[in-house]
């Protein structure tokens, strides 16, 4: 028993990811108490009645983050209205719902950026992979006639190959010529949202009897089926799970993801043992640009149904995050992708109950991945014991 309490508190991947993540709620909730007039206004008087500032910090702080929890998880409200018959079951399950739709997509990005990591690259192209899965995943969703299941194949298979197609050019380019694949894939990202913005306006993308930018809505047939009301949750995050579960396979089982984690730690060594690094660098960068496309494919089947500027949101930047806090592990990923869509879900309704604004949501994403980045600071704040399986750092020097 002294032992495991003694290996807790030491500076493993599960204490230094919990502690940061406790370290950005405590500067979150000294940001809302900063942000609040009526708040700052009870500090003028401290001295003379502490307790009106103790009170009021500590009012709008558990608000805040009571609306957070209400919005990511459950809502105590709506258990109560279902047992006596005043609610339904759904809105018992509606803030999940909207924390899996968030996550869905992310990660799928997620993956991406983490999948080229551990092969010694930097895919900051996830973006523009993403964007490129939602053209041609929607475009083959309101083009293709086709019979339901056939269709929702067809065109989650269009957004994995626009994707892959997108992550192609950085691989060959560095495969061929060593051109960085940072360079190379932001340029991409430009490229993608440019591309988009002229598509959407093109006769017969374009929606019949609207000016603005959207494009014709993707058939019912090739959407994803969601779980049913004001559930917006979909079959995405099951094909994200079996993703997960695929990409961990092809890294720990597959003679593939042996020879990229080789190339990743020592290509040249890896060049030695008779693995072509170049061959490696080209199918690592299609898998990753497929699973950023199947992203994208996700958001526009899923959610969106139509083409937009935005359509993609910020799913592929948001997927570097989501990677660094998940490790570069797959299930990692997996559980990261979940925090950052109730973060983003619970946001929501911490902003409209609470009047919090929702770029607080992104402060604290924020936070908890620099803290997560520098365990060493987490380390000297909680003094914490070193962890001889630790190995913090070490997974994110690959590829940068």
């Amino acid at each position: 028993m002294h032992a495991f309490l003694q290996n807790l508190w030491a500076a493993n991947t599960v204490t230094v990811t919990v502690l940061s993540i406790v370290m950005a709620m405590i500067i979150g909730a000294v940001l809302i108490v900063v942000s609040d007039p009526d708040v700052l206004n009870t500090f003028s008087y401290f001295t003379a009645r502490p307790s009106d500032a103790l009170n009021a910090s500590w009012t709008v702080v558990s608000d805040a983050y009571a609306d957070l929890f209400k919005g990511a998880i459950v809502d105590p409200a709506a258990i109560t209205a279902w047992a006596d018959g005043s609610g339904t079951w759904r809105q018992v399950f509606f803030p999940i719902s909207e924390t899996l739709t968030y996550a869905a997509p992310l990660v799928f990005t997620g993956l991406s950026v983490a999948l080229a990591f551990r092969g010694g690259l930097f895919n900051i192209g996830g973006q523009g992979q993403a964007v490129v899965g939602t053209i041609t995943a929607a475009m083959a969703g309101f083009f293709l006639p086709l019979p339901p299941v056939i269709h929702l194949i067809a065109a989650l298979l269009a957004g994995l190959l626009g994707g892959a197609l997108w992550g192609f050019v950085p691989g060959i380019l560095k495969a061929r010529t060593g051109a960085h694949e940072v360079i190379v894939t932001i340029m991409l990202n430009y490229t993608a949202n440019l591309f988009l913005g002229w598509l959407i306006l093109q006769k017969g993308i374009q929606q019949p009897g609207r000016s603005d930018a959207i494009s014709k809505t993707v058939d019912g047939s090739a959407q994803l089926s969601s779980f049913g009301g004001e559930l917006r949750a979909n079959l995405g995050i099951v094909l994200a799970v079996l993703a997960t579960a695929g990409v961990a396979w092809l890294l720990n089982r597959s003679a593939f993801g042996f020879e990229l984690r080789a190339v990743g730690a020592n290509p040249p060594a890896a060049r030695t043992a008779g693995i072509s690094v170049a061959k490696t660098y080209t199918l690592l960068m299609v898998i990753a640009g497929g699973l950023a496309g199947l992203g994208g494919a996700t958001q526009v089947l899923g959610t969106a149904h139509a083409l937009t500027p935005q359509v993609a949101g910020n799913i592929g930047f948001d997927g570097l995050l989501v990677a660094l806090l998940g490790r570069n592990r797959p299930w990692g990923t997996l559980l990261a992708a979940i925090l950052f869509g109730a973060l983003r879900a619970g946001g929501n309704r911490m902003q409209s109950f609470s009047g919090i604004s929702l770029e607080l949501v992104t402060v604290l994403q924020a936070l908890i991945v620099i803290f997560i980045a520098a365990p060493a600071l987490v380390k000297a704040i909680f003094h914490l014991r070193a962890a001889r399986s630790a190995r913090l750092g070490t997974s994110m020097a690959k590829g940068w």
